[in-house]
């Protein structure tokens, strides 16, 4: 039956595999990347039982790297890109040289030749675009100028791993690696570069002259034919054309030209619904990307080089990370920016591997050295979610250390979230004259409240409210309610849990949009839950009954 349907039987058995041990690393308090990377060995080749496919499991890995830049782009607009380019492009290349210096200096001291050590370092140096922004997404960090900065960073290294990887037989060439002819010219290496970049602007001068315009429409017109299937279908055919396209016909990346796909949709009004729309295909073949590492996992790499693995790997926690974290300080940015970047580049992925496989294609790179890349990069990724939990601990100790941006409150309404719900309610709060508390992740998200938090009427903490040090600063035990505005309803979960932990007697109010999340957040403890849908039907009932005549 496997051999059968390989397709089949890879999906199946990397989603459950994936499933099952998520859930025990949950159990374990462990992160649930951990859980995935874990499935991956199991139905690798290096351990006996089920082996699933891994050519299949790479390009469904593929997909879901695509999915999430292009919902990325969807978020992100020009403006915000050209805004961090002054720090973005010249951190990425700083922070890239450092790493792959680094990684030379290892290669020399195990007596590895110059150009192994050149491609092993250049792939210590590019992070992984899943990881990144899976951590930033779980702190609603995309948004912020920190995000902004960490995907700018992140497109800077996209960029030049495109040219690297094209420009990678060139110089393995000139360096008479994988070859038995004459090396090609100086001359010859410089018309790739420059055919390389050529391609490139002219990919993205196609982006912005004609996919601005054309992208919009195409929404516009199918969501006016009201067939949600139909939308959906533009939306996916938009971001996977786009990013075969680029890869194809520019030898551009798909990460690169999904991102540009999403960002050019970011230019229509139903950009919101589009990225609700790819939102469940992009987690579920994020897990089968993680699964996807996993499989290329050699155990046996960390019993024959275990010393060689950790060098490996301090160049990317420490190395690399210190390299940015100092980049970022130079450029003024405040001590919670550059450790946010630095903890967020602390990993390496995706560019990695594709880059360690032509490698070892073209006899640049040994496969004992693919495999102790391999092995970094797995333990750099399960180290990274350890690395934002202290990070997240840091940043709410240092923003409870501030005592004249939040004072004591009490009689106060907690208002958890600034979204469109969130702000209504905020007005409806202000205009009955409660005094509030605004917790918000977003630090940009609140610049417009500014004014109104020095005049005193609204306080604002900035944080995860699902954080126990947050909520204690939001001085839940004399507040008289708080309301979950998120529109998340595992996070607005995680929130309602975490406050009737702290105040058993505390009336909650949440938000849901099914019936399902209704239950979920009662059962969690929240005092009531508002269905939007429900609410809505019981206005527009009431806005239709007859209303009486006056003196009746």
């Amino acid at each position: 039956m496997h051999d059968a349907t390989p397709l089949i039987a890879t999906v199946v058995g990397g989603l459950v595999l994936a499933f099952f041990f998520g859930a025990l690393a949950l159990r374990l308090r462990l992160p649930v990347l951990a859980g995935y990377l874990v499935a991956g060995v199991v139905a690798g080749p290096f351990t006996p039982g089920y082996v699933a496919d891994a050519h299949i499991a790479q390009e469904l890995a593929d997909l879901g790297v695509i999915l999430l830049m292009f919902g990325v782009g969807l978020h992100f607009s020009l403006k915000d890109l050209l805004a961090v380019k002054a720090i973005s492009i010249p951190g990425a290349a700083g922070q890239m040289g450092v790493a792959t210096g680094l990684g030379m200096l290892l290669g020399w001291a195990l007596g590895w030749p110059p150009a192994q050590g050149f491609v092993f370092g250049l792939a210590l140096s590019v992070a992984s675009t899943v990881v990144l922004l899976r951590a930033m997404e779980e702190r609603r960090l995309l948004d912020s100028d920190r995000g902004r900065i960490a995907v700018g960073w992140l497109i800077v290294e996209d960029l030049a791993m495109v040219l690297a990887l094209v420009l990678l037989p060139a110089i393995g060439g000139f360096l008479g690696a994988g070859h038995d002819g004459p090396a090609p010219s100086v001359g010859a290496l410089i018309e790739t570069v420059a055919w390389t970049i050529g391609k490139v602007v002219v990919f993205v001068a196609l982006m912005l002259i004609v996919g601005k315009r054309a992208i919009p429409w195409v929404l516009q017109t199918v969501s006016a034919s009201g067939s949600r299937e139909l939308f959906r279908l533009a939306v996916l055919a938009i971001a996977l054309g786009v990013a075969f396209g680029a890869a194809h016909l520019f030898d551009v990346s798909f990460e690169l030209g999904a991102f540009f796909a999403g960002m050019m949709m970011g230019e229509s009004k139903l950009s919101q619904r589009a990225a609700e729309e790819t939102l469940p295909l992009r987690d579920a073949f994020a897990v089968l990307f993680f699964v996807s590492i996993g499989m290329l996992f050699n155990p046996q790499i960390l019993l024959l080089r275990p010393w060689i693995v950790l060098a490996a790997c301090l160049i990317i926690v420490v190395g690399k990370s210190l390299a940015a974290f100092l980049i970022v300080r130079a450029f003024g940015r405040p001590p919670k920016t550059a450790l946010t970047i630095a903890t967020s580049l602390a990993q390496i992925g995706e560019f990695s591997f594709i880059l360690a496989g032509l490698g070892v294609s073209l006899g640049l790179l040994s496969t004992e050295a693919r495999d102790i890349l391999l092995a970094a990069a797995i333990v750099s990724i399960l180290i990274n979610p350890l690395l934002f939990v202290a990070l997240d601990r840091w940043v709410a100790r240092h923003d409870a250390d501030t005592p004249d941006d939040h004072p004591d409150m009490a009689g106060h309404t907690v208002l958890v979230g600034y979204g469109r719900v969130g702000r209504r309610v905020l007005a409806e709060l202000q205009a009955s004259g409660a005094r509030t508390l605004l917790i918000e992740s977003d630090e940009d998200a609140v610049r417009d409240l500014r004014e109104q938090r020095e005049t005193g009427s609204v306080e604002v903490v900035i944080g995860n409210a699902a954080a126990a040090p947050v909520l204690a600063e939001a001085n839940l035990s004399g507040a008289r309610a708080l309301i979950v505005a998120v529109s998340d309803p595992f996070e607005g979960g995680q929130i309602v849990r975490a406050a009737r932990a702290l105040r058993p007697d505390l009336p909650i109010v949440a938000r849901a949009h099914t019936p399902e999340c209704v239950g979920h957040l009662g059962g969690l403890g929240a005092s009531e839950v508002v269905y939007g849908e429900q609410e809505l039907a019981r206005s527009m009932f009431e806005a239709a009954q007859p209303r009486k005549p006056a003196g009746h």
